[in-house]
């Protein structure tokens, strides 16, 4: 009998995930991941804990512990707090160092969901590793493919860019084909406390918390010049690091504006924003991606559809796979806010073809955040 260890995270889609599994004969086992700790990673630091999030950890486990006691499945607990802090924390702030703007959850997946976590269950004799995300896997041309779940407003395919392609025949996903609102009538039918418990929007393990307070602690606040993109200084920010491209909220800047980000440059600790009427800053017509992660078959150009963040919808692109690990994808109707660091995501219909970082984003064969320094720099009032 196939042996599953599935990825049990104190929510309800896990934990239905499981059961269904269970239901269809499989030998099942759970396992509840342990990624960050507050305490630890202060101590890496040097400093004392200051986001606080032991007691939300604890409940998470406390929920995974009782839907695996009512559904009669055994619990690991197990612990990859270095490996977290090395591969996908470390990372994290070191691309907000550079001025972009990260994806972790991305990066979880990859690093730990996908490889540790999958060592793991290797190791302890499991055949497969599941969870409960929204995705499915395929056979395309012979080969395991990922591709988009069946509930399209729940789909999760998109942070699952990055894992490892030799992955894809020891996973599964058994929320392939059923929506939210079925997940949550079963958790409910099963007498799981969990049946109604909010859905996670925070940072990968670590949690909801407020964001710019918590990046403060690894990354200090050092406040600068708000400059408008006819060059005359609008404001004062509190770091150039917390705000990303297209962002309106959180400005705080008295008396004028509304404005939205449209660039910032690290190196002279600067913001650079525009009026909201004035959109045309925020809109790109082609991206480079670089890193590549390829995880069905491509060569030459095609067209296809991607996704430059999460929730986004589809967009009309043309790939091209410049070499093994660089794309450029083209859009001629214009997208706005794609944003270097974050992650860009392309799809041959429900197939998942492959995704990477955002490098360097352009309109008109000009680099945009170039034309926009630039732009400012000739306005300048100081």
């Amino acid at each position: 009998m196939n042996k599953i260890l599935v990825g049990l995270s104190g929510g309800v889609d896990s934990a239905v995930a499981a059961y269904l599994l269970k239901q269809q004969g499989y030998d099942v086992a759970c396992a509840f991941m342990r990624n960050w700790d507050s305490i630890a990673n202060s101590d890496i630091l040097g400093n004392p804990t200051l986001d606080g999030d032991q007691c939300s950890q604890e409940k998470d486990w406390d929920d995974a512990r009782s839907a695996a006691d009512r559904l009669n499945l055994p619990l690991y607990r197990i612990d990859f707090i270095e490996e977290y802090w090395t591969d996908v924390f470390s990372a994290f702030l070191d691309t907000y160092r550079k001025g972009r703007t990260p994806n972790p959850d991305i990066l979880c997946n990859r690093y730990i969901k996908f490889d540790q976590f999958m060592n793991y269950a290797k190791e302890k004799g499991f055949d497969t590793l599941a969870t409960g995300h929204y995705a499915k896997t395929g056979v395309r041309n012979g080969q395991t493919v990922l591709m988009k779940a069946d509930d399209r407003n729940k789909d999760q395919s998109y942070f699952l860019a990055e894992i490892r392609r030799s992955t894809l025949n020891s996973i599964c996903f058994p929320l392939a084909s059923i929506t939210k609102p079925e997940v949550r009538r079963i958790a409910e039918e099963l007498g799981l406390s969990i049946a109604r418990k909010k859905d996670s929007t925070g940072i990968c393990f670590i949690g909801e918390r407020r964001f710019r307070q918590f990046l403060s602690n690894y990354l200090p606040m050092k406040p600068g010049k708000i400059i408008h993109i006819d060059g005359k200084v609008v404001g004062e920010h509190q770091g150039v690091l917390y705000y990303t491209i297209g962002q309106r909220k959180g400005l705080n800047i008295g008396g004028t504006g509304p404005y939205f980000v449209i660039g910032k440059n690290v190196a002279r600790n600067e913001l650079y924003v525009a009026d909201a009427k004035d959109e045309r800053w925020l809109y790109s017509d082609s991206c480079i991606v670089r890193d590549v992660n390829w995880l069905a078959d491509f060569t030459g150009q095609k067209s296809m559809h991607a996704k430059f963040r999460y929730r986004q919808e589809d967009q009309d692109v043309t790939l091209e796979k410049l070499d093994e690990h660089t794309a450029r994808l083209t859009y001629p109707q214009t997208v706005r806010s794609v944003t270097p660091g974050q992650e860009a995501v392309f799809y041959d219909g429900d197939v998942l073809v492959g995704g990477g970082e955002i490098d360097q984003v352009s309109i008109g064969d000009q680099d945009l955040f170039q034309t926009i320094e630039e732009t400012i720099q000739a306005n300048r009032h100081e």
